[in-house]
């Protein structure tokens, strides 16, 4: 790591911001970071009216939902890398104002073609929000409350990942689809203006960075091939039918172009996908922990509506109130752990986390035929408790292994671990649901239990790292 070039400003290192500079900044991180969450799922429930309106067909219309993700999965390491180089306050900024630029866009939409070209602004938007997010906390922060932040910054993902369809249910009950997109537009505004004013400078910028065309578009090309395969095999489609051919080829082709850009990136000294901080054994102790989370958490979180509506019988509302229960859990858990960071190590917090996580997961595939609503609300709140725990301190530990110049790099891995592990789990509970159907309960009862496999998995990853510090 000290081979790494660094060009220092002629400022003396801060360790974090003043009060109450810091708190303002917190609030631009908070707000940015949860609207560009909160984002990549409010229109799902929108999806049938867009149709409808714009005359097209809803297998086309799916794809408003898809652009924002695929824009956002395949610029995180760029942009993370670009930040690293030209400064994270620059990237956050310009990522906002190209969100809410695309917002605008989107809301004035009269063809679906239009409204795709707009979501895909918008994520593109969203991921130079999302890819330096986490190095600016570390920013923020004096190193000894950095897990405060941290912890503030994981309950607030936690929260708006899983608010989406509330805050979309909330809207269209009083307004049309289009204001879905137009709040986002004063929003953005409001948060430029406290960026620019609160948002604190890198002091230590990697100045070896080659920001390569063909690195970008050889990263672009992977995540996305990837990306569309897993769509493809069925995640969105009706469980059950089987996998195509050419999901896997796309899969496939994917894993392909991967292998040459990653043996590509091992020869730079400054790598646009790090790969040098893979070389740091918590790091990427720490990357496999939250793959292997994130895997167990889509598995189980496509699994249960099935296993609630399908065997259990549960309405849709009695379903949403019980899957509630698991991030109810997270945003209680996330403070404590946040505390607990620096008292114990990063890693026995995570063990523990996703053991309990693990152990939520097994007791939910072992239901009984016929079970209460209060079996099912403990066993969520153990898993959420479980996943709150391990969040805070994972995170901390990815973004302050790295050297400083290089947190640009380490925030960008932190989105692209966890998408990477909601599609392996994706991928996974597609394969499932083609040999055993989700109708007659078993592929549930399979998902979950492969899920408290990951899970375990997971928590030994976790382990492992008080033994590689």
């Amino acid at each position: 790591m000290s081979s790494i070039p660094v060009a220092q400003t002629a400022h003396t290192a801060r360790d974090g911001l003043p009060q109450p500079q810091r708190r303002h900044a917190m609030v631009v991180v908070i707000l940015g970071i949860a609207v560009a969450v909160l984002d990549g799922t409010i229109v799902n429930l929108a999806l049938p009216g867009i149709a409808r309106e714009l005359q097209a067909d809803p297998a086309h219309a799916i794809w408003v939902v898809n652009a924002y993700q695929i824009a956002a999965l395949v610029m995180l390491l760029p942009l993370a890398s670009l930040g690293d180089r030209i400064g994270y306050r620059r990237v956050y900024l310009t990522g906002m104002a190209l969100f809410a630029a695309a917002s605008l866009i989107a809301t004035l939409s009269h063809s679906l073609g239009m409204l795709i070209a707009g979501r895909a602004l918008q994520g593109l938007g969203a991921a130079g929000i999302m890819s330096v997010n986490a190095a600016l906390v570390r920013l923020i922060y004096p190193r000894k409350q950095l897990g405060r932040g941290m912890a503030i910054n994981s309950m607030v993902v936690a929260t708006a990942s899983v608010a989406g369809p509330s805050v979309a249910a909330g809207i269209l009950s009083i307004a049309s689809w289009p204001w879905l997109f137009a709040l986002n537009v004063p929003l953005g505004a409001l948060v430029l203006v406290l960026g620019l004013r609160s948002l604190p400078f890198n002091e230590a910028k990697a100045s070896g960075v080659r920001f390569s065309l063909l690195d970008v578009a050889l990263n672009v090309a992977m995540f996305a091939l990837v990306f569309v395969g897993a769509d493809r095999l069925g995640v969105r489609g009706e469980a059950g039918q089987g996998a195509s051919p050419m999901a896997w080829l796309l899969l496939l082709a994917g894993l392909a172009v991967g292998f040459v850009y990653l043996r590509r990136q091992a020869a730079q000294a400054v790598p646009l996908f790090p790969v040098d901080l893979l070389r740091i054994p918590v790091f990427a102790l720490s990357m496999g922990t939250s793959v292997g989370a994130f895997c167990a958490q889509m598995l189980s979180f496509i699994a249960l509506p099935f296993l609630l509506l399908d065997t259990y019988g549960r309405s849709h509302f009695e379903a949403g109130l019980l899957i509630t229960a698991w991030p109810l859990a997270i945003v209680v858990m996330a403070p404590i752990a946040g505390r607990l960071i620096g008292r114990c190590p990063d890693g026995l917090l995570g063990g523990i986390g996703l053991a309990m996580l693990a152990t939520g997961l097994a007791l939910l595939a072992a239901l009984p035929a016929q079970p209460g609503n209060a079996d099912i609300v403990w066993r969520m709140v153990l898993c959420g408790a479980g996943f709150g725990l391990f969040q805070s301190p994972n995170n901390h530990t990815i973004v302050t292994t790295p050297p400083p110049q290089r947190s640009g790099a380490a925030s960008g891995m932190l989105g692209t671990a966890r998408l990477t592990g909601q599609t392996l789990g994706a991928v996974l509970l597609a394969g499932i649901f083609s040999v055993w159907s989700p109708h007659d309960g078993k592929g549930q009862v399979i998902a979950l239990g492969l899920a408290a496999c990951c899970a375990a998995v997971a928590a030994v990853c976790s382990t492992l790292r008080t033994r590689a510090r």
